[in-house]
């Protein structure tokens, strides 16, 4: 369930604020695959099943990429601002991929607002978005979003 304010003027006093988790989401082959599709990256650890099963990770694994782009999936159900024109994604600061994902894996994200700033028109905000696996101590992806709020 997304954290919900109720006006845009509440996000500046709410930094620091952790936003909540995610439902769970099971990466498979198919939407590896797909993304290997799409990007034109078709490296052999996430689209070759069987030589990837004799690789460094026993399975193929998710590109980094993929797991970066699931985050634009999750923030909506992370915060939701309400009484604004749009919300649009700015870009991101630093993004870290501290795991591999194999193929079968859960992810979830968990995400905190850790800045706020003022722009024309609304407020910049940087959320951190941390990529958790079922399982696992590390995260699979730790990036800094960057999204813009406007009246």
């Amino acid at each position: 369930m997304a954290t919900v304010f109720e006006s845009l003027d509440e996000l500046p006093g709410a930094v620091g604020t952790h936003l909540g988790y995610s439902d769970w989401l099971t990466i498979d082959q198919e939407r590896i695959d797909l993304f290997a599709e799409a990007t034109g990256d078709h490296q052999w650890i996430h689209v070759d099943a069987e030589r990837a099963a004799l690789g460094p990770f026993g399975s193929t694994i998710a590109h980094g990429y993929l797991t970066l782009s699931l985050t634009s999936m999750f923030l909506p159900a992370l915060i939701e601002v309400r009484g604004i024109s749009m919300g649009i994604n700015y870009g991101t600061d630093k993004v870290r991929f501290p795991a591999p994902v194999p193929v079968g894996s859960r992810v979830r994200a968990g995400a905190e607002l850790v800045d706020v700033a003022a722009v024309v028109g609304g407020f910049q905000t940087v959320i951190r978005i941390t990529m958790e696996m079922d399982g696992s101590e590390r995260p699979a992806c730790v990036v800094e979003s960057v999204s813009r709020f406007l009246r």
